[in-house]
């Protein structure tokens, strides 16, 4: 999270900057507005109520941005219903809101900075275009206001549970991050994902899909377990999340990575259940002992997010292209 104000995340952002993280590798992750399983409800009725309470949140602990969460969601929600707005229309809005965003990293080209000093030129207004986008829920004209990101379209992201969040994702992500509670339910959800870009036709690479843990580590067997329900203890209640939630060893989770893994996963989010001591564990035991295994890089082969992912850096769809 990097804050709750423009403030705090000014403070934040300013830590990671210090901390030499390359802005390149961030991902920007909002939370969900409405908080309740979205799959037990009919995808063209109207939108469920919002249940304030933090623990029935789909983002529960894994956004950059908070605030007041059950304020924001009954605003929202307000907001949805006076417009009728469907499950299925929520998500459709949200698709074009992405597909509005790429089409802005793409409205100025990569050299449309001229910087010209002894002329006054900042820019080659040729090279800034329109991009007169019209949906059902809103129209932009464009250009963006900021030059094209250094990684031409930075890595667009979704948490996704059901059908209509996958095919959300397929129409507009590059990752999509699911939340399996077992080996077989990763192939029943790999089987959903690759059937909702089907439908909706993707063009291009297949879905990056990663799964989410929670995760408990210690080196000594049954210590996680001892420590989680410790935590439950003081909270009077067992930790609930739409992810599974692991407690063991660095070892036993490099066994479940890797058997998941050869399920069809590309990867894994792991969200550290204490700070900072399973983040510790991460980076001090898992990792060793995925490398040991082959199975965790030695060193990064690219200086971006897309790099690293294998993805390659999109073409600027606005740029006249000159055949050799």
């Amino acid at each position: 999270m990097l804050g709750d104000t423009p403030q705090e995340a000014a403070e934040r952002a300013a830590e990671i900057r210090r901390a030499q993280v390359s802005p390149q590798n961030a991902i920007l992750h909002i939370e969900a507005i409405w908080g309740r399983d979205l799959s037990a409800y009919d995808p063209d009725g109207p939108l469920p109520a919002v249940d304030p309470e933090p623990d029935n949140l789909i983002s529960k602990g894994n956004t950059l941005f908070r605030g007041d969460r059950a304020a924001k969601a009954r605003r929202w929600r307000e907001i949805a219903e006076a417009r009728g707005l469907s499950i299925r229309e929520l998500f459709d809005e949200a698709a074009d809101a992405v597909e509005v965003t790429r089409r802005l990293w793409d409205s100025w080209e990569d050299d449309a900075e001229i910087r010209d000093a002894a002329t006054g030129r900042f820019v080659d207004r040729d090279k800034l275009h329109h991009i007169d986008f019209e949906g059902a829920h809103f129209s932009v004209r464009g250009p963006s206001i900021t030059p094209r990101p250094p990684q031409g379209q930075p890595l667009v992201t979704a948490l996704a549970h059901a059908t209509v969040p996958y095919e959300f994702a397929a129409r507009g992500a590059d990752v999509v991050f699911v939340t399996p509670h077992s080996r077989a339910e990763t192939v029943t959800i790999l089987a959903e994902v690759r059937t909702a870009e089907a439908a909706v036709q993707r063009e291009g690479a297949p879905l990056k899909t990663f799964a989410d843990l929670v995760v408990f580590l210690d080196e000594t067997p049954g210590e996680a377990a001892v420590g989680k329900a410790r935590l439950d203890e003081l909270d009077g209640a067992p930790l609930t999340s739409d992810a599974e939630i692991f407690t063991g060893t660095p070892e036993e989770l490099a066994d479940l990575l890797l058997d998941w893994r050869n399920a069809g996963l590309d990867g894994f989010r792991l969200r550290p259940g204490r700070l900072p001591h399973d983040l510790t564990a991460i980076t001090t035991g898992l990792v060793p002992e995925l490398r040991r295994r082959g199975a965790f890089r030695a060193e990064y082969e690219a200086d971006t997010l897309r790099g690293l992912l294998g993805l390659p850096r999109p073409e600027n769809r606005y740029a006249e292209t000159t055949a050799p």
